[in-house]
């Protein structure tokens, strides 16, 4: 498979934040990088996402009445992620 080039320029705020996640997850910020923007371009990812979404919207309350709130999520006061 042929392979395209993508040069991208970042600040340098932005790009500490890429190498943190990058390191976090055992990868170096190419491969990171190239990770990520394959997710973005993933149709069956976003398909996916947005029927989570939906999902979870139209039966969210539902399970809560069921099942109760979950706890908040560490260092979130309202248990939603950031």
């Amino acid at each position: 498979m042929a392979k395209k080039q993508i040069n991208v320029r970042v600040d340098d705020d932005v790009y500490a934040t890429i190498e943190e996640r990058a390191k976090a997850a055992g990868m170096d910020v190419p491969d990171y990088a190239r990770q990520v923007l394959a997710d973005e371009g993933n149709d069956l990812r976003h398909r996916f996402l947005g029927a989570a979404a939906h999902f979870a919207q139209e039966w969210g309350p539902h399970f809560a009445e069921r099942f109760g709130h979950p706890a908040p999520a560490k260092g979130q006061a309202d248990g939603r992620a950031a």
